[in-house]
Parts: structure tokens; sequence; C-alpha cells
């Protein structure tokens, strides 16, 4: 037995995460679009990408399951409209992309969903669309958004100032299908960059040809269209985070099998901030291992732009270390599943814990965590950060369990593993 075995071996918990909702979602459309037949496998089955599964099939792609993953026949960009409204439930993410993806067909597109998404803007996107001669039309910009579509353009195209990196990655996805090409070009506030890097690394993985000609500069060529492939998806570092954080307040050691440190996602760097309050980590190429130690005191600020989805999981472990934690430059979570600044300053005010909003962010004091029923918002994230705070503290409850299978299905089995 090598050394790394007996370190596996006294590790308090081992727990493996689903595929990569980001990575599952925008290798499914480029599958969706590309010529010829590809197998995903490693596919996060969850209530997110079974809507955007639906709303692919119901745009011509042939999707069905194969043991660990799914067989893709693709459009080769060519789509169908079947006339039926695309449904897609809380999934932004969805929304948007399809939203760009359905200026490629022929006749009226209408998409909408839940009342929460049809509360979540995508007015930015819709302009864009609208400069590049697509009739499109939204309400108050949100959904439900109607299209009479006639093929996409392309060309110059600008966003400025933008809430969400999605209506980059939209834009990109379809651009390959555009008679021009696009040149797209980002200027102001860009939030959550890791995104746009991870949309671009599907993209050239399945055979398009995107050139960085800025920093915020990109050239995407028209022709050269998606290829089927094998492609496998890589764990998810979001869903990872839950067990890193519980590996830092129970300051025991916790493997996370399928990730590795050098992920490109965003949410990885998380890692970091965990180090940086006194967490120990291991990493080889299949799995991350954190040792929780004595949390780090006195008062710290983090910027969390480039990976959003971690603030509650921030949050909650600032909520048991002693000293002020500021989580800043994230005014865009106000617009997620919930408003998630305000969810979690309600959530850990009512846990007895002081925490205000800022303009951009949140202020938390640690101190003693009480029991509480938790409120989730319907909000996958709310529900996966304050279940793992009640491993440390008993009588936390969430009201809504089920609303974790918009992303992680098996988190409450994954769960028990601890």
């Amino acid at each position: 037995m090598n050394k790394s075995d007996a370190h596996f071996k006294e590790s308090n918990a081992t727990v493996r995460v689903p595929g990569s909702k980001s990575l599952s979602q925008r290798a499914l459309v480029a599958a969706a679009l590309a010529q010829g037949d590809s197998v995903i496998s490693n596919v996060l089955v969850s209530q997110d990408t079974m809507y955007l599964i639906g709303g692919l099939k119901a745009l011509g792609a042939k999707i069905v399951p194969v043991e660990n993953g799914f067989s893709v026949s693709g459009t080769s960009g060519k789509l169908v409209n079947g006339g039926e409204e695309l449904f897609l439930g809380n999934n932004g993410t969805a929304l948007r992309f399809l939203t760009a993806l359905v200026c490629l067909g022929k006749g009226r597109y209408v998409l909408t969903g839940e009342k929460r998404l049809c509360e979540r803007p995508v007015g930015a996107l819709a302009d864009a669309l609208g400069e590049m001669g697509v009739d499109i039309r939204t309400h108050n910009n949100c959904p439900p958004v109607e299209i009479n579509a006639n093929g996409l353009a392309g060309g110059r195209v600008m966003l400025k100032d933008i809430e969400s990196s999605q209506y980059v990655s939209a834009l990109l996805l379809c651009a390959p299908y555009t008679p021009k090409g696009i040149d797209l070009t980002l200027q102001g506030e860009v939030v959550s960059t890791p995104y746009i890097d991870l949309t671009i690394a599907v993209m050239n993985d399945f055979g398009a040809k995107i050139t960085k000609t800025g920093k915020y500069e990109y050239r995407v060529a028209a022709g050269e269209i998606y290829q089927g492939r094998k492609y496998d998806v890589e764990g998810d570092a979001s869903s990872a985070s839950y067990f890193f954080l519980a590996a830092a307040v129970l300051k025991k050691t916790i493997r996370v099998e399928g990730i590795s440190r050098q992920s490109k996602q965003g949410d990885i760097r998380l890692l970091s901030i965990l180090e940086a309050l006194g967490c120990k980590i291991r990493s080889e190429e299949n799995w991350v291992e954190i040792t929780g130690k004595d949390l780090a005191k006195g008062d710290f600020t983090f910027d969390l732009n480039d990976m959003p989805d971690m603030v509650p999981t921030l949050a909650v472990l600032s909520a048991f270390r002693e000293g002020q934690t500021m989580i800043d430059n994230v005014a865009h979570l106000r617009i997620k599943e919930s408003n998630r600044l305000a969810a979690v300053v309600a959530e850990l005010n009512r846990c007895g814990i002081e925490a205000r909003e800022m303009p951009e962010g949140l202020v938390i004091q640690g101190g003693k965590f009480h029991p509480a029923i938790i409120e989730t918002y319907n909000d996958h994230r709310m529900a996966m950060s304050f279940a793992i705070a009640g491993l440390v503290v008993r009588g936390i409850e969430i009201s809504d369990k089920k609303c974790v299978n918009k992303s992680f299905p098996g988190f409450w089995e994954e769960l028990k593993k601890l």
C-alpha cells in the first residue's frame, strides 16, 4: 500500500459528485447542433438538464439515454419548429442558450418557464439579437420570449454591463452557424467570466474556431460547425463545494471523487479561499481531499464576482468563523434562482447570525448558530449550503429538500456518508 492509499484510509469520508451542470449543458447544446453523432458521458441528470434536453429534442436533436450518459444525433444547425412552447422550468441557462439557438431556425418560437424564470432578465441578449435583425419580444425584458425566426446573420455585436455571462455564451454557441460569424465585444462590467471560458473550451472540443482578439473580444468563424464526438463531462465543482464546506466546519478530512483542482470550472477556486482560512488541501487527477483545521480569525474580504454560486457556501462558513467576512462584487446574485443575497441574509439572521446586505454583496459576523427551520426560496444552493450547517448544529431543518433536484438529485444520499 503506497503512502497515498494510507492517507486515503485515514479520510473520514469519501463522496462522489455528479457531472458538471455547466459542462453538461454546453456539451448537450454543441452536440445537438453538431454534424453527426456524439456520446456524452457522465452527464448530470437533474431537473435543469432534463428541461434543456426536452428543448433540444423539440428543436430536432435525437437524444437517447445510454450507459452513463446520452447519445445525441445532431441537427447540423438545421432546427425544426414543431410549434410547441419551450417550457424550461427555472433553468436560466437553458432559457438564454435556447433564446439565441432558436434564431437559427424558422418560424415562431415561444420560450417560457416557471414564475421565477419569468422574473429573470434576458433583455440584453434580446437587444443583441435584435441588432442582428431578429424579430424578438420579451415581457419587461424577461420571459416569456417570442421570436419570429428566419436565421441569424451574425456580424459585430456589443454587450455592455451585462448581469449574466450566459448572454455571452448563448451568442458564442450559435455563432458558427451564422453566415458572417460573430465578432463579440464586451464593455463595462463583466460577471462570471470563467463560464465564458468553459463555453469556449467546449466549442473548441467540438471543432468550432474561436479567437480571442482582446481581453473581452471574441471572434467566431462562420462555417466551422461542430462535429459529433465522444465527450466526458468532469465532476461538478459547485456540487463539490458543499463537501469542502463540510470538511471545514466539521474539522474532518473528506475526499471528493470525480473532480480535480486543475478543473477549468471557476468554482474550484473556492479551495484557495479555504486554504487562506486554514484548511489543508490535496488533489490528484480525479479527487480532491480537504482537511478542516481551526479557521483563521479576523476580518476578510473576498471578491466572488467570478464564482457567484459559491456565495451561499462561503456565507455559511463565515457564520462559523470568528471575525467579519465581506463578500463583494456579487450584486448579480439578486437575479438567480432566488434573490440569493436577500435569502442568505434572511436565513443567517433566522439562525442568530448577524448578516446584512450591501449594494454589492454581504457582510457576515461570525457567531453562535442557532437551530432553525431554513426557508429555501426554491433555491437548490440555499438548501445544500444550510444542510451542511445542520451537520454541526442540531435542529437545523431544511423546509424544501426536493429543490436540490435542480442540480444534484443524489445530494441527500451523499450527505449520509458524512
